[in-house]
């Protein structure tokens, strides 16, 4: 038994879904906005970060390492450290605060000493430590 569609139901079901595609014209690009598509991890184990002579004393350089980014410090004392710039609290970009004489995540006011350990603030560990190696007058950074 074939039942026929009434008028009204029909202009109902078209209308309704006119509607829904609207919607979901309209929220896709928002939804895709949202959630951005996962970028693979470089394979680059190390990374020239710069020369010695162009970072002075008592000042930090945020660099690229990877698809994340990395914090090259030199120390008041000339010592180089390298830390991975992103907080531990809620993934913000740490920087350097020459003022402080130690690293400043500007979120929650959270801050490292120039070794990565917690000062104060909400983070919860450490900042993870990247390897420095002075290869001629280029500053090289790894992993470990």
């Amino acid at each position: 038994m074939v039942s026929r569609l009434g008028r009204r139901t029909f202009v109902d079901l078209i209308l309704g879904g006119g509607l829904m595609a609207s919607a979901v014209s309209f929220l896709y690009p928002v939804l895709k906005f949202i959630m951005p598509p996962k970028v693979a991890e470089s394979l680059e184990l190390t990374v020239i970060a710069g020369k010695v002579g162009g970072i002075p004393p008592n000042s930090g350089k945020i660099i690229k390492f990877g698809n994340r980014p990395a914090l090259l410090i030199r120390t008041a004392a000339g010592e180089i450290k390298a830390f991975d710039a992103i907080c531990t609290h809620l993934n913000c970009t740490v920087q350097y605060r020459p003022d402080y004489g130690h690293v400043w995540c500007a979120c929650h006011n959270g801050h490292y000493d120039v070794s990565g350990r917690n000062l104060s603030g909400p983070p919860p560990r450490p900042l993870d430590r990247l390897s420095v190696a002075i290869r001629g007058d280029d500053i090289v950074l790894g992993r470990g």
